[in-house]
């Protein structure tokens, strides 16, 4: 599907970068794992990829393709909810906005409780964090998720946490363009 005529343009222009710059303004997309949009301009970058929605389907591809001992430690490089990185002020940028912006920087005290309960909980059965695109959803609709995903199986909430992985580096991407 070609991309949307009226969606921005990332700027600078993915096409028109060589691999460092490249990695260096788009290398934190996905959270602390440079080599996916390494790996996404060796695979040959064209003016498809300038488009927000088209380098995130592509930067998804290698994700998707790694490894899930790689796929495992791009899971683990993202921050838990609500956690103790947040309360410390010790999250990226992109993160930090992400968490506010669904309410995480305002939880109750039952609530820190609760995401910190379920982090271990959550952590403890799988080997790594709860990942969700949190944008559009409020701190109630991402407890209700982490309760629903604590039961699936360990192959089927790693492809969960990859597939919200992806859509985040799309959510990303697209406010990098909307400037």
């Amino acid at each position: 599907m070609p991309p949307s005529p009226s969606q921005p343009l990332l700027e600078p222009r993915p096409s028109a970068l060589d691999l460092d710059t490249f990695v260096a303004h788009y290398g934190n997309i996905f959270e602390h794992s440079p080599w996916v949009a390494e790996a996404a301009w060796q695979q040959g970058l064209n003016t498809e990829h300038d488009h927000p929605d088209r380098l995130a389907e592509l930067m998804g591809h290698m994700l998707q393709q790694a490894s899930s001992d790689e796929q495992i430690k791009v899971i683990r490089a993202h921050p838990d909810l609500a956690g103790k990185a947040a309360l410390a002020g010790e999250l990226t940028g992109d993160s930090t906005r992400e968490q506010a912006g669904a309410g995480l920087d305002q939880c109750s005290p039952e609530e820190l409780e609760r995401f910190e309960r379920l982090n271990a909980a959550y952590q403890q059965k799988f080997g790594f964090p709860f990942v969700i695109a949190v944008k559009g959803l409020d701190r109630h609709a991402i407890l209700n998720a982490f309760a629903e995903r604590i039961d699936n199986d360990l192959a089927t909430e790693r492809q969960t946490a990859v597939e919200q992985i992806i859509r985040i580096a799309r959510l990303r991407l697209r406010a990098r363009a909307d400037g």
